[in-house]
């Protein structure tokens, strides 16, 4: 028996199912390369969604409590505490994604950068010896005497 005096179930629950079903997109998520306007789009609807499930929460809080019910979580607050599990590993997938992208373009940088001073000093070089050969100017002649 559970401490509210529920029955103990031995099944797999919806929520179960919907938390690991929420870890694997995440896994996939963390596989994904993708840097488009639909990537974004994408981002910007569920944190539309999450405002609005967060201000309906808020408002109505025995709706979280309901929704917890219906997917066999005793409180809407472990609910939530779900929830708020799989976004932040979400959040953690999104940020090791975009940490490997900046590394490397920085690394592609760093490389064009090294090879353009380079060349750079390399052009310097060949120009200063270069210069250095031209022949002296002849020394004046003396001025010619009219006498």
């Amino acid at each position: 028996m559970n401490p509210d005096g529920t029955p103990v179930s031995s099944g797999i629950t919806l929520i179960q199912v919907l938390l690991i079903l929420g870890i694997v997109g995440v896994a996939l998520l963390l596989n994904r390369t993708t840097a488009d306007s639909r990537h974004q789009a994408i981002r910007r609807l569920l944190l539309l969604g999450f405002v609005v499930a967060a201000v309906v929460s808020v408002a109505f809080p025995t709706v979280l409590s309901q929704l917890a019910g219906f997917v066999g979580v005793g409180r809407g607050t472990d609910l939530l505490l779900y929830a708020l599990v799989i976004a932040f590993l979400s959040f953690i997938a999104t940020s090791l994604r975009r940490t490997r992208q900046l590394t490397s373009r920085i690394t592609v940088l760093a490389r064009e950068l090294a090879l353009a001073q380079a060349r750079i000093e390399d052009a310097e070089s060949r120009e200063t010896p270069s210069s250095a050969q031209d022949p002296a100017p002849p020394p004046p002649s003396p001025p010619a005497d009219p006498s």
